[in-house]
């Protein structure tokens, strides 16, 4: 993927900015998902001993953080379509670094949960901000393939995250893991900073008015191809977290591998997701947008079933139920971008909104799956097999169907 062409970076974006820099800024801050995720998952069941906490409490440090993280999108959204996307992500990016530290010193289990809410919420700023920065420099149809070298970039920091994040948590401790993350927000906070200008073109002094902000709603919920991409990008997601939240405890806690090794387990998916958001770039160029959907439904369809199989099979081993899922995080490098690229493409005006709006749907399905699990992890693999199975479905039917209906009406508007 080249730059925005002329047309749409002289038309979007009142400041210049370099083709590379546009890449490596998005793809720095989409990566602070991951990092905030990934870094600790390793030690999730350490942190937990040490702070005296129940199960549930724990994967709340985890599925709070995500609910607060959808649901501050949807006023970090208006606020950057009416104050533009920089001044968002540096306030976004100061509190996310100040939470940060606060959980890395949290002394206790509730504490820790209080700040990585704020986290959560300081995040919902950074990540919808990236998105809706997409659209304001690409076309459509440019935003897939720019999306998809940023995820690269995402899937690059991902793999490395883990396997950190298991080495600082078994070497100096599991606040050494979400210091490293505070370090991250510090350093991303420098680079806007320093080097991102404003890429809206346009601010809309009208966005946060009440009737302009349900009737800009109301305009992206009513768009069926919003939700076609939006089910997909949340399905997708939701067969995602489903193994961030539950792998650490059932391949440390039940398939008996160290942190360290836990955390190569995590490269390795990220390794699978990279392969396939470039893999997405080539079948978007050879095949167009439908039939590379349409593809990855059947990688997330067979990943999630053949984990499943192995799993009745009785092939309670690590390797035997991380091949099949390679599959599914394959698919995922391909879901993510299309998905999010598809869900803001029809609203150039009101990129903010659409892209928090597709981030908080997102994030409300994590949430609901993190309860689910504190009530369902039972010592065995179950309960993560069952909910990968369960999302790799879903995933294929919304590609084969809605985004084969809908999807065409992406380039049209």
């Amino acid at each position: 993927m080249s730059a925005p062409s002329a047309a749409a970076a002289g038309a979007a974006s009142p400041a210049s900015i370099q083709p590379a820099l546009a890449i490596l800024v998005l793809a720095a801050l989409l990566s602070i998902q991951p990092v905030t995720t990934d870094l600790y998952l390793p030690a999730l069941p350490a942190l937990t001993r040490s702070l005296g906490a129940p199960l549930s409490a724990a994967q709340l440090t985890l599925s709070g953080l995500l609910l607060a993280f959808g649901c501050s999108q949807m006023v970090w959204g208006p606020l950057s379509d009416r104050f533009g996307r920089r001044p968002i992500l540096l306030v976004g990016l100061a509190i996310y670094a100040v939470a940060s530290l606060g959980s890395a010193l949290a002394p206790s289990m509730a504490l820790l949960i209080a700040w990585r809410v704020a986290q959560g919420a300081a995040m919902g700023a950074v990540v919808m901000c990236a998105r809706a920065i997409v659209r304001d420099l690409y076309t459509p149809q440019e935003g897939a393939r720019a999306m998809s070298k940023a995820l690269t970039g995402l899937g690059i920091v991902a793999c490395v995250c883990a396997p950190l994040g298991g080495l600082l948590s078994q070497w100096l401790g599991w606040r050494a893991a979400l210091l490293a993350v505070a370090a991250y927000g510090v350093g991303t906070l420098a680079l806007v900073a320093l080097r991102l200008p404003e890429t809206l073109a346009r601010r809309n002094p009208q966005a946060l008015q009440p009737r302009t902000l349900v009737g800009t709603w109301g305009h992206v919920l009513k768009n069926p191809t919003f939700w076609a991409f939006s089910l997909q990008t949340t399905a997708t997601y939701g067969g995602l977290f489903t193994f961030l939240a539950a792998s650490s405890f059932v391949y440390i806690d039940v398939l008996g591998l160290t942190r360290a090794q836990y955390g190569w387990v995590m490269a390795s998916a990220c390794a699978a997701y990279l392969t396939g958001t470039f893999l997405c770039r080539r079948l978007l160029v050879r095949l167009g947008l439908l039939r590379t959907v349409a593809i990855a439904g059947a990688l997330s369809a067979s990943g999630g079933t053949l984990m499943a199989g192995v799993a009745w099979m009785g092939w309670h081993q690590p390797l035997a139920l991380l091949l099949p899922f390679y599959l599914f995080m394959v698919g995922h490098g391909i879901h993510q971008p299309c998905g999010q690229s598809g869900a803001v493409g029809p609203f150039p005006q009101a990129a903010g909104v659409a892209s928090a709006l597709n981030g908080f749907m997102m994030m409300l399905a994590a949430f609901a799956i993190g309860g689910w699990l504190g009530m369902r992890l039972d010592g065995t693999v179950w309960p993560l097999v069952n909910g990968v199975w369960f999302w790799s479905v879903v995933l294929a039917l919304i590609s084969w169907t809605l985004v084969q209906k809908f999807g065409a009406q992406r380039d049209r508007a």
